[in-house]
Order: C-alpha cells, then sequence, then structure tokens
C-alpha cells in the first residue's frame, strides 16, 4: 500500500534543525523555473482566460488554446532573450510532448543549457493518467533523448499527485519533485525504491495563482517577490534559503506583464551572495550537507 505523505517524512519544525549553510558565504539561491506544455485541443484546456459565455466550457475551446499558443510563439523568446541577458540557466519545468509538438522551442531551451524537469507527457492531471509508471517512463525518456541526458527532476502538472507517485518516481531514476511545497529548504522523503528529494518549488511565487486566479496586476508580481526575497534574503545571513519563481510565458511572457519579471532580475543581481542555481545544482549542494546524506547512493543524473 502507497504511504501517506506524513509517513513518507516526520512533521519537522526548520527551528529544530541544523542550519544549512551554501558555499562561498552566500545567503540565498535564485531558482526560476519556466513551465512549458501542451494543451491538447481535443480536451478541456488546462487554465482558462475567457470563460465560455454559457458558463459551459465546449470543445474546442479554441479561444483558451490560442492563448496558451501565444506563449509558445511569442512570449517564451521574451523569456529566452531575459535569461540570455542575465546569463541565468533556467530549470525547465517541461511536458515531454513539447519536444514533438514544439521543436523550435526545445532546441532553444536545450541550446542555452536549460536543465530539463520531467512535467509529464503533456497536461492534464496525473489522477486522470491510466499507467503513471508508462506515461513517467516515456516522459522521463522522451527527454532523455532529446536533452542527452535523464532528467533528474520531476514537477507533476498543477503539481497534482497520487499517493503513489513518488514510489513511481523513484523507481524511474528521479532525483528530487517539486510537488511538496512545504519548507524553505530541501527535504528528503522516503519512497519504496530509496530516499527522493524535494525542493522549494512555489504556488506563491507563481503567475498562475497571481494573474490567472487572483488577478492581480502586473506589478504585482515584483511587489510579491520582493517582500519574499528581502525576508529571506535576511534570513539567509543565519541558514540558507532558497527562492524560487515560477512562470509561465502565456502569462508572464505577454507584453503588459514582461517588464514586471525584467524588474525581478534586475532586483535580484543588486544583492551580493544570491546564486542562481537549477534545481540539479540545488540537489547537489543538498546531497553534500549532511541532512541530504541519504540522497548520496542514489545515482545522478548530470548535465552533460
Amino acid at each position: 500500500m502507497a504511504m501517506l505523505p506524513r509517513e513518507r517524512v516526520p512533521f519537522s519544525a526548520i527551528v529544530d534543525r541544523p542550519p544549512l549553510h551554501l558555499p562561498q558565504g552566500a545567503r540565498v539561491v535564485f531558482w526560476p523555473i519556466v513551465n512549458l506544455e501542451v494543451w491538447d485541443i481535443h480536451r478541456a484546456m488546462a487554465r482558462q482566460v475567457l470563460p465560455a459565455p454559457t458558463h459551459q466550457p465546449l470543445l474546442p475551446d479554441v479561444p483558451n488554446w490560442s492563448w496558451h499558443e501565444y506563449g509558445m510563439r511569442v512570449g517564451v523568446w521574451r523569456f529566452f532573450d531575459l535569461f540570455r541577458r542575465h546569463d541565468v540557466r533556467a530549470t525547465l519545468s517541461v511536458n515531454a510532448r513539447v519536444v514533438e509538438d514544439y521543436p523550435r522551442v526545445a532546441e532553444e531551451a536545450r541550446a542555452l543549457g536549460w536543465e530539463p524537469m520531467g512535467h509529464a507527457w503533456d497536461q492534464g492531471p496525473i489522477h486522470n493518467v491510466p499507467d503513471q509508471a508508462a506515461m513517467i517512463a516515456r516522459a522521463l525518456g522522451t527527454l532523455e533523448q532529446f536533452w542527452g541526458y535523464r532528467p533528474p527532476g520531476w514537477l507533476g502538472p498543477g503539481l497534482t499527485q497520487t499517493f503513489e507517485t513518488p514510489d513511481l518516481l523513484a523507481a524511474a531514476g528521479v532525483r528530487y519533485i517539486g510537488d511538496w511545497v512545504y519548507d524553505d529548504e530541501p527535504t528528503v522523503i522516503a519512497t519504496a525504491h530509496g530516499p527522493l528529494a524535494t525542493l522549494p518549488y512555489t504556488v506563491e511565487l507563481n503567475d498562475i495563482p497571481m494573474m490567472i486566479v487572483q488577478h492581480h496586476e502586473a506589478r504585482y508580481l515584483f511587489d510579491r517577490f520582493r517582500a519574499q526575497f528581502d525576508r529571506l534574503y535576511a534570513e539567509g545571513a543565519q541558514r540558507a534559503k532558497i527562492v524560487s519563481l515560477a512562470i509561465h510565458p502565456y502569462i508572464s511572457g505577454q507584453p503588459h506583464r514582461i517588464a514586471a519579471l525584467e524588474a525581478i532580475f534586475d532586483y535580484v543581481r543588486r544583492f551580493p551572495d544570491v546564486l542562481c542555481w537549477t534545481g540539479a545544482e540545488i540537489l547537489d549542494w543538498f546531497a553534500a550537507t549532511e541532512a541530504g546524506a541519504a540522497l548520496r547512493s542514489t545515482s545522478a543524473a548530470r548535465p552533460g
């Protein structure tokens, strides 16, 4: 029987743990995650910016499919330019089907050295997948063939998991997940196939909740990031902190929002003692600490 989350990891108050420390006296890690997805026109769209006039979603949902498509045709290229200008590599939470449906986008991300993080085959809740193990194998295998190495990390579409998902991911060679947004620090959870790391992904510094669910103005992305960064940077003087940022090209890549994202990168560059790392780099650092010692027995999938 699959374990419940609390059976995989006991409760741990952050104040009861020895502090983690980053190399070179750094205070925080800035971890930007770009999400690239495939929305199948034959299914209900993963998100809606324009509700149906009758409030009954109908298929095909061309308006919302087109909204997402803008991100791949236009918005993501603003991301590529921004990351290139700041010499920052993103962790790419990517539906493996992107390689087939949007090869031009995938090729650019690979050329920039972005780290792929498995994000299922295409966008839809994992609960509806009839054979999770087969889907995970297909997704990771496709990304491995394209990138030349197996993605070390995984983020469920919409952060969805079932109770057995961590076991299936560990069996497939995944070393870290982003679905457990319950801490400022990496943690280790138990699976039937050995330890698995959780990295501090975010649903708070995430443009879906802020812009699409809560309907904030674009500037609010920067304002919330600055408040989060400032507090964690101050706390980072005593123990390492990770500031993650999750963005989607059909949202933050819009012309009226991209300036807020650019302001975030400019702000981070003003501070010393900040590391801009991918998920794999965070994992390698954590695995070398006493808190992450259990992860050292697992084989690393390293970028080539």
